[in-house]
């Protein structure tokens, strides 16, 4: 079970990565993220 968990979180980790890294400068500005701070931001999401 808990390699299903650790699997699960690091999708979730890279959906947000992703995501976020798909944003323009102006877009992540506009929600107050630095472009190096998205990797600190998606590991929160996932704890």
């Amino acid at each position: 079970m808990n390699i299903v968990r650790s699997y699960n979180n690091w999708r979730r980790y890279r959906d947000t990565v992703n995501e976020l890294s798909r944003l323009s400068q102006r877009e992540l500005s506009d929600l107050g993220i630095a472009r190096g701070d998205i990797s600190a931001i998606a590991r929160r999401a996932v704890g």
